[in-house]
């Protein structure tokens, strides 16, 4: 596999590459990688970088007609029966740019370009996100008390975040099996003492309690089956600040780790691969690396790619410290 890229870093555990994912891509071989999640630019709404290779930086027909390529290089290098998961939300609309105060419906445009293209819609899951923190962050007027206090015709909920999963077509033919051995967010406790106190409360009644692997996988899968996640820690990103660029920086807004690692969690296994097209400052990449699985992507823009690198080399330093100590016990 060559990849002629502006810069790259590789190591055992990763690939992340600098340079246009629409060009790069097509060096992936056909049927190779075994899950894939991203988050693309939504159509728009953000400007990443003033790069007129950048798809954000296109007007609509522009952003799809790249992203449809793609989705279809996405299809050609997933292993059939293997999935993608895709991170968007839908769009607000503004007066100033649409003529009016409103949404746009960017999810079902996702995966309308997904069964286009010849995936098959496999999951819906939507992320909930605290109206005040985005009041604050947005300034919209939709999430102001003082709107409903005007004219509450104008006012709406916040907008949710979503992930939308598609399989390829065809059989699977690694079985991704087995129990959760860990719970990746911030309302359930699965300790061992915490399975001591609801085991004790059983036997008490007269039962018997499950074994405990099986409680705490059972527990954490009633969590991950929800089809709302509303317990993802939304601060727990990688650090972005070192990738923005004085220059063209108009947005940066990192996918959250609790989010990009269940999904890894669900959809494959230890030591297979992970790709991502648009890594931002390696978020994907970074945890499928965490997670004991290899992780490829290719960054557009300069400092984030930079960014990326850096967030990698503490997460090896970290690897290679744990390994140590062990290795001293």
């Amino acid at each position: 596999m060559t990849i002629n890229a502006v810069d790259q870093k590789l190591t055992e555990r990763f690939a992340i590459y600098r340079g246009d994912s629409c060009e790069l891509i097509r060096a992936i071989p056909a049927e190779s990688m075994d899950f894939g999640i991203h988050s693309p630019p939504f159509e728009g709404l953000y400007r990443f970088s003033n790069s007129d290779r950048d798809i954000s930086n296109n007007d609509k027909d522009g952003f799809w007609t790249h992203y449809q390529f793609l989705i279809q290089e996405l299809l050609r290098v997933t292993k059939p029966g293997r999935l993608h998961a895709v991170h968007c939300m839908q769009l607000p609309t503004s007066k100033t740019h649409d003529g009016f105060i409103g949404m746009q419906d960017f999810q079902g445009e996702v995966i309308s370009a997904y069964v286009a293209a010849g995936w098959i819609f496999h999951s819906e899951i939507c992320i909930w996100k605290d109206p005040v923190v985005a009041q604050q962050r947005t300034k919209s007027i939709r999430l102001l008390h003082a709107q409903i206090l005007k004219d509450s015709t104008i006012s709406g909920q916040g907008l949710a975040d979503y992930i939308v999963t598609f399989r390829k077509p065809g059989d699977n033919a690694e079985p991704v099996s087995g129990p959760f051995e860990q719970y990746i967010g911030t309302d359930v406790d699965v300790s061992r003492e915490a399975y001591d106190r609801e085991a004790a409360a059983f036997r008490s009644a007269g039962k018997e309690p499950w074994p405990y692997e099986k409680w705490k996988s059972i527990l954490v899968w009633q969590r991950y089956a929800s089809p709302v996640w509303m317990d993802i820690n939304q601060t727990r990103t990688l650090q972005y600040r070192g990738g923005r660029d004085e220059k063209d920086e108009v947005h940066i807004s990192p996918l959250q780790l609790d989010v990009i690692e269940r999904c890894i969690d669900l959809w494959s296994l230890p030591g297979e691969t992970v790709i991502t097209p648009f890594p931002g400052i390696g978020s994907e990449v970074y945890s499928a690396v965490e997670m004991g699985r290899k992780g490829i992507g290719f960054e557009l823009k300069a400092s984030y790619f930079k960014q990326a690198v850096r967030n990698l080399a503490e997460l090896e330093r970290a690897k290679t410290e744990n390994l140590f100590k062990a290795e001293v016990a």
